[in-house]
């Protein structure tokens, strides 16, 4: 299989530039600009172009996120061929969001740069305060980044980067559709020279798609989003900040349990982060950011009387002090960041001496757990005309465990074969420490082990790109080396066992990706033709670990093996406008099957299954109408064990934006 991919990636390379030849385009450098990689992305901790970045990073952008076929960011983040979005809820409402193999824990989230990463679970990790409607673009990095992003992003990072309006004026959006959907938005913006204010703020709910056994919604939800940037930009300093609140009410279904379904949870939650970067040779970027967390999970919805109810609260407060210096020799990055990590629960954690009341409720916080990691960091970037090379280190403190301090290396190289040309190799490490609920959470069937040791990730990376006027193609090859990886398992021999948390001592992961996109109306130099873009890529994963004999593995052995991504925009007439997605997974492993909150004692693999979506819109420059079919062909397919997913879903709606 993998011998088979190198030849047909290597192929499809050669023959799209065969292709790009035959049809003309212009060769010089300077006529082969290519406008997304001239975009500065934070794959490393100077301002590098996706260009002269030697990672593997996706980009998401505004064009591309205008015609897809999704209504929330983890949507969107199905269509990167290198990302597995494992949604329990629809639209977001609980999305397990990986990269490369790994699990939802393993990543690290975040919102302008500054970490919004949840230390008490992954689940909860995909609450973004902004509406679809103000991003600007979506930057994937994968494989370890450590120096890039810090310690808890073990295989990746996904950066949501908002949108900067240069002109005043207004917007909204509103959207209806099945199983009484509804989605509105409305947003607007002030530019004062130097100064510009933004803010936004949305509603979404829905009945949900299934009924409980006693024929009550358990998929529905209510969801609110308000968020709000300013920026001054001066002569000698620039300066960023922002706020954003994420509040949402969800039936859960069977998330935790098959045996009860009707499961219910609220989540909170708010961010803060105010950044600043001095211009110059010597560019001083500190910044401070705060988030808060509150969750609230009902095993049975509504019924603290039936069974307690679980109660969490989160706070992070950081401060990072960095910078990076141009000189002859290149440009160099240095600085710390320091994180403090806090909880208190009613189950997660250590007791503590003053049990905190609920408010609200007659339940109390009685345990908790702090914590504090520290990193220090220094990389320097050699950028030359067809050469490229980063290299630093980050050195890791944690006063949640006894490993000390700890030095991750890590190294990246891109060579210009030529106008269109380009290799790129690279060496990275990282690591993660265990969520508040893998060290904690022992209730409901599980045992959970408080002294998992952290994760720890190397990783090497080859990769060739191609790139020219309407064509970009990437193929990429890469080995993982994991050790102490954290996953649940249990031993199915021992009746009524419990889920454990355990550290896996080894697992080694090869995986090869290929992403093609061509653009014909560039690439033939005709504006009129009707295929404005179309996209193919699949990854493949291939992990050496395997389920023990007699044990079930929750999260870490449930990986996709393979993923083929379609996508394709066109231009019917006119404005009229349609794009096509299409996903095929393949997903290793297999699950304990409940019928009716019944185990029946089978264990099932998952399915491969296809999902097609669709969307038809009429765009003009200020505002435009469309409509969404999401799961087109009204296929039954699991992300999740025992939690099927929606079948079609039609959606229609208006937008517009007065300047």
């Amino acid at each position: 299989m993998r011998k088979h991919f190198l030849y047909i990636a290597t192929a499809a390379l050669f023959a799209v530039s065969a292709i790009n030849a035959s049809a003309g385009t212009p060769t010089s450098p300077q006529d082969t600009v290519y406008t997304l990689e001239s975009i500065s992305v934070t794959g490393s901790r100077v301002p590098l172009t996706l260009n002269q970045s030697a990672r593997m990073v996706t980009v998401l952008d505004s064009v591309a996120l205008s015609t897809m076929p999704a209504n929330s960011i983890n949507d969107l983040l199905k269509f990167a061929v290198g990302v597995d979005v494992r949604q329990r809820g629809v639209m977001g409402m609980q999305t397990d969001i990986s990269i490369r193999g790994g699990t939802f824990d393993q990543i690290a989230i975040l919102l302008n740069g500054v970490s919004i990463s949840d230390p008490q679970t992954g689940h909860n990790a995909g609450d973004f305060p902004v509406d679809i409607s103000e991003i600007d673009r979506i930057e994937i990095l994968e494989g370890p980044a450590a120096r890039a992003y810090g310690t808890s992003s073990l295989l990746g990072a996904v950066n949501i980067v908002t949108k900067t309006h240069e002109k005043s004026g207004v917007s909204a959006r509103v959207e209806g559709g099945s199983h009484k959907y509804l989605n509105a938005s409305v947003g607007g913006n002030i530019n004062t020279g130097k100064f510009s204010n933004q803010l936004s703020v949305s509603y979404t709910r829905t009945d949900g798609y299934t009924l409980s056994r006693q024929g009550t919604n358990n998929t529905d939800f209510a969801a609110a989003k308000a968020f709000y940037q300013g920026n001054y930009d001066g002569a000698r300093i620039g300066i960023k900040w922002h706020t954003g609140l994420s509040v949402k009410d969800f039936g859960s279904n069977t998330f935790y349990s098959p045996r009860f379904d009707d499961q219910f949870e609220h989540v909170l939650k708010t961010y803060t982060a105010i950044q600043a970067e001095t211009y110059g040779r010597l560019h001083f970027k500190p910044s401070i950011f705060w988030n808060h967390t509150e969750d609230r999970f009902e095993l049975f919805r509504g019924r603290i009387d039936k069974y307690p109810f679980n109660f969490h609260r989160t706070n992070v407060v950081g401060a990072n002090l960095g910078g990076w210096v141009e000189s002859n020799a290149g440009r160099t990055a240095f600085g710390a960041e320091v994180r403090n990590e806090g909880i208190i629960s009613t189950n997660l954690g250590e007791p503590l001496q003053n049990p905190i009341a609920v408010k609200g409720y007659d339940a109390a916080y009685k345990v908790g757990l702090n914590r504090t990691d520290i990193n220090v960091y220094l990389e320097h970037n050699v950028i030359l005309n067809r050469f490229t090379f980063s290299a630093g280190v980050t050195a890791a403190k944690n006063t949640g465990n006894d490993e000390g301090l700890r030095l991750y290396p890590g190294a990246d190289a891109s060579f210009r074969i030529s106008d269109h040309w380009k290799a790129y190799a690279s060496y990275n490490s990282s690591l993660r420490m265990p969520t508040f609920t893998e060290l904690y959470y022992s209730v409901g069937g599980h045992l959970a082990d408080k002294n998992l040791k952290a994760e720890k990730m190397k990783a090497t990376e080859v990769g060739l790109k191609y790139l020219n006027t309407g064509i970009r193609a990437i193929a990429t090859v890469y080995y993982h080396h994991g050790t102490d990886l954290i996953d649940w398992i249990k031993d199915t021999s021992v009746p009524d066992a419990p889920w454990t948390s355990v550290n896996h001592s080894v697992i080694n992961s090869i995986g090869e990706e290929f992403t093609l996109r061509l653009e014909p109306q560039l690439l033939l130099g005709r504006p009129e033709f009707p295929v404005r873009s179309f996209n193919i890529s699949y990854a493949h994963i291939d992990q050496d670990k395997k389920a023990d004999k007699g044990f079930e593995s929750y999260y870490s052995l449930e990986y996709l093996r393979n993923k083929f991504v379609v996508q394709l925009d066109l231009q019917l007439f006119g404005k009229l406008n349609l794009d096509l997605s299409g996903r095929w997974h393949d997903r290793s492993g297999s699950y304990r099957l409940y019928q009716d909150g019944v185990d029946t004692g089978r264990i099932v693999e998952y399915e491969p299954y296809t999902v097609i979506d669709a969307k038809l819109s009429w765009d003009e420059p200020s505002w435009s109408i469309f409509l969404t079919a999401e799961n087109l062909l009204d296929r039954t397919y699991y992300d999740h064990a025992n939690i099927p997913q929606p079948g079609l879903w039609l959606k229609a709606g208006v937008k517009l934006r007065v300047e």
